[in-house]
């Protein structure tokens, strides 16, 4: 009969091993989870409650996340990433955002899927498939950093108590126990990593690994094609209509106005906590908003090179040539930081951590010999200093 008992034990022992690649660990009251096409589907969680803070989306909705539960050596490690969505410098811009995902989540995904940084499989995602892994969308339009409010049209700029009430959730789902800890974005969200960066530390023991990666979201304060500042006028826009110079770093804000220091370029100097910039030097949201807005191409001069790198002449490559020195130029502060990395690509993309075939997948485009999860893996781990970047990439076109 103990005979009979021990093989029971043994079985079972062994069973639970062999499923653990299976089932996607959870407690009571955790997110739904299911596979569909070989994806995790995570469902939506709305922040109960935060109406009461005063931290709600732009049209007065609870803001949302998403949440996939860590396992084995992962559990207590946390990657936190918020995604893209851009912003919005008026109360036009704003209230068309209130219709949208970007502005209330009343229009966001009911579930999503878990892909590239937040995927949980190993061969996929290697160094972070098993942690607690959440994503957070964007829905107050200032990379949740506005605190402020228009009551005639309605719109609530709450981005920095929508960030604060993110954070007291994800301690109460145990973030606060963390051995290790990322926080991640990507564009606007890319933004928000940086800005609240030295925050985030600030939320964990000292012995607490903490890093930081902004995904797309190194904004340079460059003029257009014309010699406008249309992008800086744009962030100008943000910073004033949501009162955002108020949560901005105080580093920074002691000697440049609020506008200067939502650009990356005057806070990554002054950035205690370890930081990592992925971006592209030929970025396709920032070659349309930034270098080539709209309105200094009324003809379409420039409409067949922004659809395919391969279709621009001599010139327009010239002077996207000089954006992207430019660029390393003004990221050097990063390079001279043995603690910091950067990954700079030449892919014409916007995001690159999210998405499979860029993070990590056998048609990846490497840097040297790594792909970017390598490289950000190497980085976080301390396993290598990684201030790499590279000329050639085999996506020229948008992705």
């Amino acid at each position: 009969m103990v005979r009979v008992l021990w093989v029971c034990i043994v079985v079972a022992f062994c069973f639970s091993k062999w499923v653990d690649g299976f089932v996607q660990y959870s407690y009571r009251g955790d997110p739904k989870t299911e596979i569909i096409n070989n994806t995790l589907m995570v469902s939506i969680t709305l922040i109960r409650g935060a109406e009461a803070k005063g931290a709600v989306c732009l049209d007065g909705t609870l803001p949302a996340y998403y949440f996939n539960r860590g396992h084995g050596s992962g559990a207590n490690s946390w990657v936190i990433h918020f995604q893209g969505g851009g912003w919005c410098s008026n109360i036009t811009e704003c209230v068309a955002r209130t219709k949208t995902q970007f502005g209330s989540s009343r229009y966001m995904l009911p579930e999503t899927g878990f892909t590239g940084i937040l995927s949980f499989k190993a061969e996929e995602n290697p160094d972070f498939f098993n942690w607690n892994r959440v994503l957070i969308p964007s829905c107050d339009g200032a990379s949740y950093s506005g605190d402020s409010e228009n009551k005639e049209a309605q719109l609530h700029f709450r981005g920095q108590r929508i960030w604060l009430a993110f954070m007291e959730e994800l301690m109460s789902l145990g973030m606060r126990h963390a051995k290790r800890a990322l926080i991640s974005g990507c564009s606007a969200g890319g933004l928000t990593s940086i800005l609240h960066c030295d925050k985030f530390r600030g939320l964990f023991k000292k012995s607490t690994k903490v890093k930081c990666l902004s995904d797309a979201g190194f904004f340079p304060d460059e003029v257009d094609i014309s010699g406008e500042p249309t992008f800086r006028n744009f962030f100008s826009g943000v910073v004033s209509l949501q009162g955002v110079k108020k949560n901005l770093p105080r580093f920074c804000t002691r000697h440049l106005d609020p506008t200067s220091c939502f650009f990356p370029q005057n806070l990554i100097s002054g950035i205690k906590t370890p930081l990592f910039i992925l971006n592209s030097a030929y970025d396709i949201y920032q070659f349309y908003a930034i270098l080539v807005p709209a309105s200094t191409d009324p003809n379409g001069l420039w409409d067949n090179c922004k659809l395919n790198l391969t279709n621009c002449s001599p010139p327009q490559l010239q002077i996207m040539k000089g954006y992207r020195n430019q660029m390393l130029n003004l990221l050097k502060p990063i390079s001279k930081s043995k603690q910091n990395g950067m990954s700079v690509t030449s892919c014409y993309a916007h995001c690159q951590a999210q998405y499979q075939v860029m993070w990590h997948a056998d048609n990846s485009t490497l840097i040297g010999t790594k792909t970017i999860s390598q490289s950000v893996g190497d980085w976080y781990f301390d396993r290598a200093e990684v201030k790499v970047y590279d000329e050639g990439c085999h996506y020229l076109v948008p992705r």
